[in-house]
């Protein structure tokens, strides 16, 4: 454990001592969020994003070093495990390393190595290895043994050949050696399959594609591997050309890492061709398969990670806060569905109009509205982004001028997940009698009041924020945004007394059947009075209340540190600095003059130190704040409303909806997402886009181009851009499939800009590295 904790420290640049403090904590059953928050002092601050990289290497290297258990077992088993064997498991640092040094004991099937070996034509492997000047031919002569299946010269040498080849193979240094080889030199090559030119159309960018293996971004690589799973596209790692009559660099490794070398003897082209097979039929396909799948593995974390940055900023957008909201999903045929909540999110009404084609009863749908809203006091209209969004905004925009005297306000809301919230079970436990299609009305309206507690209902692989998501590791992505959900949602903390079971799920020590129970609680015996009143839920045991408690609010209780992220097990100390400074708690909340005066090292103890105190006293200054920021909403230009109307040199206010690895996609109202570039989002050179941007934030972008046919927009955020200019990467991308929560954004086909240039080096460069190499 010690080693793991070590190797986890250097990676994250903090003492051994704070890992193995963290690593204590999580496995007594300590949440990220709890230890992040509340045992700074134990961990030396460690916040959650070096607790959460923490928890995933401490997951990978425990697996490492149970697979390097079993491996050790076996080989010792097999009376095969030497010291230096050993030593070598030992420090093996990655699976694939370890896998490596394993494969010459691994239990297989009968090879015809092992076919050759078993009759005894190792010896003639190991003499014609050892003395090249010998003759192959004569010297097989003698290993002839038809009833053992070997009956001439040429099926002898055969088996001799492929004694050698499992032996050069299964040499772990210098799988190693070509392996990094590979990586350093490799190039990546993409190919049409015959005859799918028109129903791969969308991958055509990759027809003819050759780019370095080490510079493949991991949207390209998963655009690639996406159109060989779906068979229009092959994919094959190349090293340069092979010129006739030369060696491959990686037969030139293999020939030097076995002291091999073509001078002239009797057996040299034997050898020769013994490493020339060992290349072709033993090494090159295994090392491919292993580099690409390694390529893939870092595309998917890539993936993943840009996936969660954005889920990050989703659900902590701003809310509008607790105001009476009438939500319009838009709808054509079928109508338009309304929903009216109250600041608390409660469903007052709901109802169903036809403004738009076919029925178009726009003026008896504004008298709906109209009467809907001074009935209920509305404040908000939430308008869905989908099908006739634009359609219906102006319809707000007219019930707005129709009504002055309630000062609405309508804002675009994102419909991602709604429809797949709606048709949820836990829709239809919160809304039996409510039909699905009104459903996703109230969650549009939901989650303009608060994002968060709207959005953790639905999955987050459903919200649309993602890259490639349904091309990655599924067990990876749900466990990487369960904990993004998480974070979030102990972040912010709630309200026990409002909050939803799907909302109370999420916090620090809950699960779905302890939200439940909360629940149920409060709905048999009242609002929660305390903190210390969850104590008697049902199975909410004394760690459990210990990992939640902090993260959860009781408003207007008893105590007014329960409203606050005070933790309950710093009450005492609450209570010791109110005494010594002759205050009431209550009068302490909230005065920052006098907080701010305090020395926070008067207060510590053996038990609370400098970080719980100034926490404490932060908290006090400004209880149960909130980190989200500012409501702000993005204003659509009248009369932009299709692509059609998109000119190039326009400049519109949009909002980011995706932040991907090469740039970020905005609403600009028009039902389509126009792409911003990497290289147009900032006047400084950026590598990351999310240096510039983030999911929600309200951005002015210049149209760049607008290609009708292929649905895409081109933007900039770089004002000085001049339309027409050659631009990298200017040409943009549809935001998806069209429907709520749909898949990865088609701008994943790149324009031929986004491409660079071909791997180039030919083979003296690459005989060059090889000989490089070899010195």
């Amino acid at each position: 454990m010690d080693s793991i904790n070590n190797r986890i420290a250097e990676e994250l640049g903090v003492r051994p001592q704070q890992v193995a403090a963290a690593v204590a904590l999580l496995d007594e059953g300590s949440t990220v969020p709890f230890i992040a928050r509340y045992r700074k002092e134990v961990t030396g601050s460690l916040d959650d994003t070096q607790l959460r990289h923490l928890e995933e290497r401490l997951r990978y290297l425990r697996e490492l070093d149970e697979r390097r258990g079993a491996i050790l077992a076996s080989i010792e088993e097999q009376g095969k495990l030497t010291a230096e064997l050993k030593r070598e498991i030992d420090l093996a640092d990655t699976k694939t390393r370890l896998e490596d040094l394993y494969l010459p004991y691994k239990q297989k099937r009968r090879t015809k190595g092992q076919i050759a070996l078993e009759a005894g034509l190792g010896e003639l492997a190991d003499t014609l290895f050892n003395d090249p000047n010998l003759t192959p031919e004569q010297e097989a002569e003698r290993f002839i043994d038809a009833e053992k299946g070997f009956a001439d010269v040429k099926a002898v040498l055969e088996g001799a050949k492929y004694i050698l080849m499992e032996r050069f193979a299964e040499d772990a240094a210098l799988l190693d050696k070509l392996r990094s080889f590979l990586k350093d030199n490799a190039t990546l090559s993409a190919r049409l399959v015959p005859g799918k030119e028109n129903e791969g159309a969308k991958f055509s960018d990759y027809f003819e594609h050759d780019e370095a293996l080490k510079g493949v971004p991991s949207h390209r690589a998963l655009a690639i591997f996406r159109g060989r799973n779906e068979g229009i596209l092959s994919a094959s790692l190349k090293v340069g050309e092979e010129l006739p009559g030369t060696l491959h660099p990686c037969e030139l490794m293999i020939g030097e890492r076995f002291g091999l070398a073509n001078k002239g003897r009797a057996a040299d082209k034997w050898l020769a061709e013994v490493v020339r097979w060992t290349w072709k039929v033993k090494l090159y396909n295994h090392l491919e398969t292993d580099l690409l799948g390694e390529l893939r593995e870092k595309a998917e974390d890539e993936a993943i990670s840009v996936f969660a940055r954005n889920l990050h900023d989703l659900l902590l957008a701003a809310p509008a806060g607790p105001r009476a909201t009438l939500a319009l999903d838009p709808g054509l045929r079928t109508g338009c569905k309304v929903a009216v909540v109250d600041a608390t999110g409660k469903v007052l009404d709901t109802a169903t109009v036809y403004p738009h084609a076919p029925r178009n009863d726009w003026d008896g749908t504004l008298a709906t509205l109209a009467k809907l809203c001074a009935k209920h006091g509305v404040d908000l209209i939430s308008i869905g982004n989908g099908t006739a969004s634009r359609e219906t905004d102006k319809l707000a925009a007219e019930l707005i001028k129709k009504v002055p005297g309630l000062k609405l306000t309508k804002v675009m809301v994102s419909e991602a997940g709604a429809s797949v919230y709606s048709a949820s079970e836990l829709a239809a436990r919160e809304f039996p009698d409510l039909d699905v299609s009104l459903r996703g009305a109230v969650s549009i309206a939901r989650r303009l009041q608060d994002p968060l507690a709207e959005l953790v209902k639905i999955d987050p692989k459903s919200i649309g924020v993602g890259q490639y998501q349904h091309d990655v590791s599924q067990l990876k992505l749900a466990r990487s945004l369960d904990a993004v959900v998480e974070d979030c949602v102990n972040a912010v903390g709630v309200d026990v007394n409002t909050a939803s079971a799907a909302l109370l799920a999420r916090i620090s020590g809950l699960n779905a059947t302890l939200a439940q129970n909360i629940v149920q609680y409060r709905d048999a015996n009242g609002a929660f009075a305390s903190r210390a009143a969850l104590k008697k839920v049902p199975r909410l045991g004394d760690k459990t209340f210990e990992q939640a408690a902090g993260f959860l609010r009781v408003m207007n209780g008893d105590n007014p540190l329960d409203a606050s992220a005070v933790h309950p097990e710093t009450y005492l100390l609450v209570e010791r600095i109110a005494q010594d400074t002759g205050r009431d708690i209550r009068s302490l909340i909230g005065d920052s003059g006098f907080l701010k005066r305090l020395d926070p090292a008067k207060f510590t103890d053996e038990r609370f130190g400098l970080l719980t105190v100034g926490d404490i006293l932060k908290e006090l200054d400004k209880p149960g704040r909130d980190p989200r920021p500012e409501f702000k909403t993005a204003e659509f230009q009248e009369g932009v409303e299709t692509l059609a109307d998109l000119k190039p040199g326009m400049v519109l206010e949009g909002v980011v909806t995706n932040v991907t690895n090469f740039g970020a996609f905005v609403d600009i109202g028009v039902h389509q997402d126009g792409l911003v570039h990497i290289s147009a989002l900032s006047e400084k050179f950026i590598k990351d886009p999310h240096e510039a941007v983030k999911t929600g934030d309200v951005v002015k972008v210049k149209v760049m181009e607008v290609d009708i046919p292929r649905n895409r927009i081109g933007l900039s955020m770089r004002m000085g851009d001049t339309p027409g200019e050659k631009v990298e990467g200017a040409r943009g991308g549809q935001r998806g499939n069209g429907n709520r929560g749909g898949n990865t954004p088609r701008s994943e086909r790149h324009s031929s800009q986004d491409k660079p240039a071909p791997a180039t080096g030919g083979m003296a460069a690459l005989f060059a590295n090889a000989k490089q190499l070899k010195r």
